[in-house]
């Protein structure tokens, strides 16, 4: 079963974003604390959004997928960014990443979105078939940028 994240799964969330974490190579940089995630899916200002798949085996949560708007000039519509798909490996094949995206699909069309995207890791071989058989279009021309620390602080310095 797919639902809304509830504050009372966000120890299970966090759980799920360092078992993602260590899948990706980059468990030291999964830092975010329990209160963080809190307030940012549950606070007075939401700055992202979860849905959970139900583990109907353990009754804990299979998986999850964490999300936020984006806008883009060009069609000048919001749109649905995907941050985090992620299913326990013992969950996996068992069609709960496919009802957490297809929850998001929908989510994405009722709510007047243009736009449903998503970045995967080169080396995810697993995941880029799953998303080619979704019919995801993979935009190679694009490169993702991003500044934080040192170079972050240098550029702020500058203005």
């Amino acid at each position: 079963m797919i639902r809304a994240a509830t504050e009372n799964d966000v120890t299970e969330i966090r759980a799920m974003i360092r078992e993602l974490a260590a899948y990706e190579r980059a468990v030291e940089q999964a830092r975010a604390t329990e209160a963080q995630l809190r307030e940012a899916l549950f606070g007075p200002h939401p700055a992202a959004y979860a849905l959970v798949a139900e583990d109907d085996t353990t009754g804990g949560l299979a998986g999850y997928a964490l999300w936020f708007p984006s806008f883009s000039t060009w069609t000048g519509t919001r749109g649905m960014h995907l941050e985090d798909l992620y299913v326990r490996p013992h969950a996996r094949g068992g069609g709960h990443g496919r009802a957490l995206l297809a929850a998001l699909a929908a989510l994405c069309l009722r709510s007047g979105f243009e736009r449903f995207e998503w970045w995967v890791l080169a080396w995810n071989e697993p995941a880029i078939g799953f998303y080619r058989s979704l019919g995801a279009e993979f935009l190679d021309e694009w490169r993702i940028c991003r500044l934080t620390g040192a170079p972050l602080k240098e550029l702020a310095a500058a203005s």
